[in-house]
């Protein structure tokens, strides 16, 4: 395990990486350090051919509170320029989970809020105790949760959001799931079973299929069907046929062995 504050990056069997926030003393909410730090590991993981799959989690008793209070203030002192590049940064992160090659999986156990909870929505899964607690609660501070925005509503659509972005409610586990926000619930006890139990089913998958589906997800969604959307998905599995991994994963479901990409725990 390689250590580097306010991170721990895990890389374990099977190309699992595990991606642990480490500032439990504030409910591992972000400042400047944690965001760079953050957006870093994102993208070098997604870079290293070596790592399938990656999980985000937090350290402590909470999977993050948001924002740091004293980063927040620092911010508003700024010049307006500091300020915008400062959000910028903030917005790159959750752009940079969001479009990973990867499946990240988001590990969710006590708080998930504002940022925390752009974190869980920007994630492509996300795995929750049952005691976890989600809020969009920057209106209590005067704010907005710009910066998560597009993620969030992607993950409960516009009407939760016009609800939640404005009462700042919290909102807990069990919610959270009937909303969209949760794919998976566990208690807290099960809850590593349960992340274990969909980190193997994406290991069965294709890579280079997982990362083009994901793509398919951001080309199609919204767009009405017409004939440039069915031209551009069958032009999509025309290409994909053709390449060395179609060819061996159809070869293995014949000949009735794994693929070449399963790896031995």
């Amino acid at each position: 395990m390689s250590t580097q504050q306010p991170l721990k990056i895990e890389r374990g069997a099977q190309g699992v990486a595990r991606v642990v926030m480490s500032r439990p003393e504030v409910h591992n909410a972000f400042d400047e350090a944690l965001i760079a730090a953050l957006t870093q590991a994102m993208r070098d993981l997604d870079a290293d051919d070596s790592v399938r799959v990656i999980v985000l989690a937090g350290e402590g008793k909470s999977f993050s509170a948001g924002a740091d209070l004293n980063w927040m203030q620092r911010q508003a002192a700024a010049p307006l320029e500091a300020n915008l590049e400062d959000a910028r940064r903030l917005a790159e992160l959750f752009r940079t989970i969001a479009t990973c090659g990867k499946p990240t999986i988001a590990r969710v156990h006590g708080a998930a809020l504002g940022g925390g909870m752009g974190l869980a929505s920007a994630c492509d899964i996300c795995v929750a105790s049952t005691a976890a607690v989600f809020a969009t609660s920057e209106v209590k501070f005067g704010i907005i949760p710009s910066a998560i925005s597009p993620y969030v509503i992607r993950a409960i659509g516009q009407r939760q959001a016009t609800r939640y972005f404005q009462t700042a409610e919290r909102i807990g586990a069990r919610r959270a799931w009937e909303l969209g926000l949760v794919h998976e619930l566990a208690e807290g006890d099960a809850l590593d079973a349960a992340l274990e139990q969909v980190v193997q089913a994406l290991l069965a998958g294709g890579p280079k299929a997982q990362a083009a589906a994901k793509e398919l997800i951001r080309a199609v969604a919204d767009r009405p069907i017409g004939a440039e959307v069915i031209e551009d998905t069958a032009r999509r599995i025309a290409t994909l046929r053709a390449t060395p991994e179609a060819r061996e994963g159809l070869s293995a479901f014949l000949e009735k062995r794994p693929a070449a990409w399963i790896r031995e725990q």
